[in-house]
């Protein structure tokens, strides 16, 4: 046994890690959840809502499993999984849709699955980690483009064929991007995938809910394409958990056979898929949500912009303050305010970039906004 006085010889690199990360103002720790709600993605307010709760009291009336009991291919399969995918192919305006346990999974079995040797995926270089993992476990290379730069995307895979590509381009990005808020631009990289036979997956993990109609996403206007892919998240604006992959039935069916991160995982919960459909109905019948967190969204600008502060144009507000010890210590002295808002430092974002992340939902209203503004300016001239 051991000599718990002494440091143990397992995890000695572990530890020198994470030393190394403290010496940078970069290490993370659990902390609980305390202050009025600027951190979250709930951003429609729907975790802790009446209408969700009455939701999930309704489906375990109906008597539906927790648990799945296995993985889909196996007993896990519940009516609730197909009756969710089937909606959530007609709301999204995709073919088909397949149900994930989260958003980081989905992201994984994609770009693990679909993408094959001899193609080329062509990604924001700030789309989401999980797409990065979901790459290096797959067969197709991968180059980066410049952010929200729609010409890049173009040049590189146009370099790409000259120099031989004959596979398939997959252009990979996010709608609405966690950290800076921005827009990709869509219409010209739907246009680009045209021009070069490639496929557009968007992730719309901060669009769904939020935006197009009944919070459909930004992608809605290309919907019924055969050459798009979107991701819509359950766990941020739908209050719930989960992922829905929304594509052609063919790419459908080749990750149900082929998708390792699909295949060996127990099913989500019956419960949950119900819970999601009820969530998307919500969202879609309740429009004065979406209004009111523009609302909000529009009066938060206005007040960050009197601080000289830039706006996204969406709910995720970032404030770059760029040095890691000081944007921690503006993070510590708010949610000392009572202000749940979060330093955000490399690698989530790049070096020298380190932030708050305000997110805006409709847990919060006006007067929260206007005393979040007056605490952060305190904050920022006390650091």
């Amino acid at each position: 046994m051991s000599d718990r006085k002494n440091p143990s010889p397992f995890f000695t690199a572990h530890r020198k890690d994470l030393a190394a990360l403290a010496g940078e103002d970069r290490l993370r720790a659990l902390a609980p959840r305390a202050g009025r709600d600027f951190a979250s993605n709930d951003y429609l307010g729907l975790a802790t809502s009446d209408a969700l709760r009455a939701a999930l009291t309704a489906g375990i009336e109906r008597g539906l499993p927790a648990g799945s009991g296995g993985s889909r291919l196996l007993r896990g399969n519940h009516e609730e999984h197909e009756a969710l995918e089937a909606h959530a192919a007609r709301h999204y305006g995709s073919e088909a849709a397949l149900f994930f346990a989260t958003g980081f999974a989905a992201n994984a079995a994609l770009f693990a699955t679909l993408p094959q040797r001899g193609d080329l995926i062509v990604h924001d270089e700030y789309i989401h980690a999980s797409a990065h993992d979901g790459m290096k476990l797959g067969r197709a290379g991968s180059i980066a483009a410049a952010h929200n730069d729609a010409q890049a995307f173009d040049d590189i895979i146009t370099r790409w064929r000259a120099g031989g590509g004959a596979g398939t381009p997959w252009i990979a990005v996010e709608s609405v991007y966690s950290m800076d808020g921005d827009r990709a631009p869509l219409a010209d990289l739907a246009a680009i995938a045209d021009r070069h036979d490639a496929v557009l997956v968007v992730d719309e993990a901060h669009a769904t809910g939020v935006f197009g109609p009944g919070g459909a996403g930004l992608a809605h206007d290309l919907a019924d394409r055969d050459n798009l892919i979107t991701l819509h998240t359950c766990g941020k604006a739908l209050g719930a958990e989960g992922a829905l992959l929304c594509a052609p039935a063919v790419a459908r069916d080749f990750i149900v056979n082929r998708g390792r991160p699909f295949i060996f995982s127990t099913a989500p919960s019956p419960l949950m898929a119900w819970l999601v459909r009820q969530a998307i109905e919500i969202a879609a019948n309740e429009p004065e949500r979406q209004a009111r967190l523009h609302g909000l969204v529009r009066h938060a600008a206005e007040r960050l912009v009197s601080l000289g502060i830039a706006a996204s144009g969406t709910q995720i507000l970032p404030v770059v303050i760029g040095e890691n010890d000081r944007t921690m210590r503006i993070a510590a002295n708010l949610r000392e305010a009572g202000f749940d808002i979060r330093g955000i430092r490399p690698p989530t974002v790049p070096q020298g970039t380190a932030r708050l992340r305000i997110a805006i939902t409709l847990n919060t209203d006006e007067a929260d906004i206007d005393a979040m503004a007056d605490a952060l300016a305190a904050a920022m001239t006390a650091a």
